[in-house]
């Protein structure tokens, strides 16, 4: 009697494990959409496959931090991509989109973070949609910013016609034989020319970020996101160029 419940049980069981599985894959499903919070900075950080880790998490890490200090207008943080598929760093990380900007109403971007990327001197350069979405959000943002040769694609979207830039060191000839009509600064660490800020990226990306946040905040504060993240902060000693901020 015993063996013929027990086998009666079986379908049961697996109805059981199938309606699990479904519930399980539908939460899998569910999309999260980061919190946007008023009266702060919309910071929208360009993301592909490709990107490389620090010249996305330096910044990324910095303006988060702003929302852990008070009296300030602080920064919400999220990614864009051209899907919401997750994207892979050329390290190896898996990040998922927090909108695709080919299809989602984004909230309206302050500043937007290029962060360099594998392809970001050739097949990204012909990815329409992406310098045509840099050229939209170049209309209203406060501040387009770049690090190591995230300058390319805004060089492309012909946002740095009339400014000073610069990227990564290596890749400065390269810069001025792409855009021959630039004006390009190298042995810096990051150019600040209006609203463009572009550095030479790697973990430098940190100072970039930090030189943002001390014009926005003050010099305190600044400090004050540094020692939150063991960096010794002295912009004086930082070799930079500030042409019209």
């Amino acid at each position: 009697m015993k063996k013929l419940l027990a086998i009666l049980s079986i379908p049961f069981l697996l109805i059981s494990c199938m309606e699990i599985k479904k519930e399980n894959e539908s939460t899998s499903e569910e999309r999260f959409i980061p919190e946007i919070k008023t009266d702060r900075y919309n910071v929208a950080f360009l993301i592909m496959d490709g990107t490389f880790n620090t010249e996305f998490t330096a910044p990324f890490d910095i303006f988060q931090h702003t929302q852990y200090r008070e009296n300030i207008k602080a920064m919400n943080t999220f990614t864009v991509a051209n899907t919401l598929e997750p994207i892979t760093t050329f390290e190896g990380v898996r990040i998922l989109p927090d909108f695709d900007y080919t299809k989602d109403a984004i909230p309206n971007i302050d500043i937007l973070v290029v962060p360099s990327a594998e392809h970001h001197l050739d097949s990204d350069l012909r990815d329409s949609a992406m310098i045509n979405f840099v050229k939209k959000v170049d209309e209203k943002a406060l501040f387009m910013t770049s690090h190591c040769d995230g300058a390319f694609v805004l060089a492309k979207a012909g946002v740095l016609n009339d400014v000073v830039s610069t990227t990564f060191p290596s890749d400065v000839e390269a810069y001025k034989k792409m855009f021959p009509d630039l004006q390009v600064k190298d042995s810096v660490l990051f150019v600040h020319d209006e609203k463009y800020i572009t550095s030479a990226g790697g973990a430098k990306s940190f100072e970039a970020a930090l030189y943002l946040c001390e014009l926005l905040y003050g010099k305190e504060i600044a400090k004050s996101l540094a020692g939150g993240l063991v960096i010794d902060w002295n912009l004086e000693q930082v070799p930079r160029l500030i042409v019209k901020p």
